[in-house]
């Protein structure tokens, strides 16, 4: 049973950062690639940003320059930091495993985390 638990989410102010962490329980991780989505009250969930098993990374566009995604073999750990957090930043934002090439689609999903809160306070 593959677990992806995520953490770091909490309450900023607008302008502020938050780092979030995704810790994955599956021994193919260093081969996984590895996505953060996320999902705002009454919308569809959408891409952020995504990191393939050899580094290459793929970012949602209005995420670009103010994330940023990296990840830690040794760990199983996928971090995504982000900066200049807006309002329209809160949202939960979801761990992922995926499959398939170029930026990857609710779709493409193997396997979902539990989603971590993330609230941005104007």
């Amino acid at each position: 049973q593959v677990q992806l638990v995520e953490s770091g989410g909490g309450l900023v102010q607008a302008g502020g950062s938050l780092r979030l962490s995704c810790t994955a329980s599956v021994r193919t991780f260093a081969s996984d690639h590895m996505a953060w989505f996320r999902q705002a009250p009454g919308k569809e969930r959408e891409f952020v940003a995504a990191i393939r098993w050899d580094l290459g990374t793929y970012y949602a566009d209005s995420m670009k320059g103010r994330f940023s995604i990296s990840r830690d073999n040794a760990k199983n750990t996928v971090y995504l930091q982000m900066n200049s957090l807006e309002p329209e930043d809160m949202a939960v934002y979801y761990c992922a495993t995926y499959v398939g090439s170029g930026k990857p689609s609710p779709l493409g999903v193997r396997y979902w985390g539990q989603g971590t809160q993330v609230t941005v306070s104007s």
